[in-house]
């Protein structure tokens, strides 16, 4: 792979104080996922992510991705790292964009919280405006990955659920009706400030609840950052990380979370400048066009999708809400945090423009 390949790769940097741990704990479980190997264990830490933490563990030449829940974490259900697993040991075989498990943990007192490791999938991962990728962001490039990644999540759904392991894994009758009451819940638990938009939006979503669209893999989290790119082939769509919210369920509030991420060039610039991709940039597909043309790979009816893209903000904005409580309480001192609040704001206010709007889709 050539020098400048090795620099639009996504790395691992030094571990955040507060979220140290020796190295030498993991030492078991790479053994595991590596027979053999000897040598160090060495540490470093992604730290873009918001939720679990998520570390790049090396020995003797070996790399493996470690998954724990965060620290001070209090909605257990949101950092199950046996879930997780288990999911990803039923995607083998099924879904070759997962990345393959290697070993897990329950013993709580090795690293004070249970985790697993998985395998490293090297690729790019496009963030904010893609410019710290090291790719050309061009109108032709982002029209090509952003049309894979609306692709992808149309096959993903296509992935069985019946008659294999994923079977077990979700409740998908009710699925819509739990979301909304799960997620309300969820908000007010962490509420630390009054934010109007937002308790409105959680009321129309009750109110407003679709029949079901029937049952598939949902990741729960599909955005740009959560997605690999081929080096080679930007096009292309290697990888899939982060399943923790992954379950069996209705795939159109699958949908409806990706459009929750997807900004549109006319969405206020506060909105844009927290994007978690360059989906408002020249060249990318729009809120409107991704449904249009996840409705034709995917052949669903999207007549509903106002409902689906508003519960996503109102989701959204649950899980932001959640990591702001973190920080607020003291159980991270991660700078990013401290203004978290004000992206709650911009969901909730972004939920009332579409509903205000009214317009075909609700997306603009």
């Amino acid at each position: 792979m050539s020098e400048r390949c090795r620099q639009k790769l996504d790395e691992a940097d030094e571990v955040r104080d507060e979220e140290r741990f020796d190295p030498e704990k993991v030492r078991p479980w790479m053994l595991r996922a590596f027979p053999g190997a000897s040598g160090p264990v060495t540490v470093l830490q992604f730290r873009k992510g918001h939720s679990n933490l998520t570390y790049l563990v090396r020995i003797d030449g070996h790399e493996a991705v470690l998954r724990r829940a965060p620290f001070g974490a209090k909605v257990k259900s949101a950092h199950d790292m046996d879930r997780e697993w288990n999911l990803l040991s039923a995607l083998r075989g099924l879904y070759p964009r997962a990345p393959r498990p290697l070993a897990f943990c329950d013993d709580e007192t090795a690293l004070g919280a249970r985790f697993y490791l998985m395998e490293r999938v090297q690729g790019i991962i496009l963030r904010g405006d893609g410019s710290g990728s090291g790719l050309p962001i061009t109108p032709e490039l982002l029209r090509a990955t952003s049309g894979a990644l609306v692709d992808n999540l149309a096959d993903l759904h296509s992935v069985p659920v019946t008659g294999n392991a994923l079977a077990g894994l979700g409740r998908p009758a009710g699925y819509v009706e739990r979301q909304v009451k799960g997620w309300t819940e969820r908000y007010f638990a962490a509420r630390t400030d009054e934010v109007p938009q937002i308790e409105a939006a959680a009321a129309w979503a009750a109110a407003h609840m679709p029949a079901s669209s029937g049952a598939a893999l949902v990741h729960n989290d599909y955005k740009y950052d959560n997605v690999v790119l081929d080096p080679g082939d930007p096009s292309r769509v290697v990888a899939v990380l982060d399943w923790e919210m992954a379950t069996v369920g209705d795939p159109l509030m699958d949908l409806g979370t990706a459009l929750g991420y997807w900004t549109d060039p006319d969405d206020p610039a506060p909105l844009r400048a927290s994007a978690f991709g360059p989906t408002h940039l020249p060249g990318s597909l729009s809120r409107r066009e991704v449904v249009e043309r996840y409705a034709l790979r995917s052949g669903r009816s999207v007549d509903d999708v106002l409902f689906h893209y508003v519960f996503a903000l109102f989701k959204l904005a649950v899980i932001v809400q959640q990591i702001y409580r973190r920080w607020k309480d003291g159980h991270t001192r991660d700078p990013r945090f401290e203004r978290l609040i004000q992206t709650v704001h911009l969901l909730g206010a972004q939920a009332a423009r579409a509903l205000d709007r009214g317009r075909i889709h609700g997306l603009g």
